[in-house]
């Protein structure tokens, strides 16, 4: 048999905060609008968030590994009423981190995270030599557990 390494999952994903609370939206397509338009891929609900407030675009960097930016505004290049703050920052566009902190409007905004952790394949449940060893020293015999005793 052979045991296969774990592989390395990236999860991207972004945590809102809005008035009807908080959600959670794992990001795996190359672009989102942003907003409290109808029509945006991530709805925001606030009134103090303009109807295309942002939007996030997958990059993939020379070595594989993909991030997200964020841009100001529509894919037009129409920046929003009440701009974009990163950290407290500020900004027009932002490549993401692990962590950002992304501020929409007054008690509106999200959180950025990026994990990478390892997934092991499982073993398929019909599989032979899926067994469980025990050790016999845990086996208690029915005269041993009447009685009280047991051989620990």
């Amino acid at each position: 048999m052979v045991v296969k390494s774990a592989k390395p999952h990236i999860a991207h994903r972004l945590i809102i905060h809005d008035d009807k609370g908080k959600k959670e939206i794992v990001l795996t397509n190359s672009s989102y609008s942003i907003g409290r338009g109808q029509k945006c891929n991530i709805f925001l609900s606030s009134r103090f968030v303009s109807r295309r407030h942002a939007t996030l675009f997958k990059i993939m960097a020379d070595d594989g590994r993909a991030y997200y930016r964020i841009v100001d505004g529509d894919m037009k290049g129409k920046m929003s009423v009440n701009g974009l703050r990163i950290n407290g920052r500020k900004v027009h566009y932002h490549d993401l981190k692990d962590g950002d902190k992304i501020f929409f409007g007054s008690q509106v905004y999200a959180i950025y995270e990026h994990r990478q952790h390892d997934s092991f394949p499982t073993i398929p449940p019909d599989d032979p030599f899926d067994i469980t060893l025990i050790d016999p020293a845990m086996i208690v015999n029915e005269t041993e557990e009447s009685s009280g005793k047991s051989k620990a």
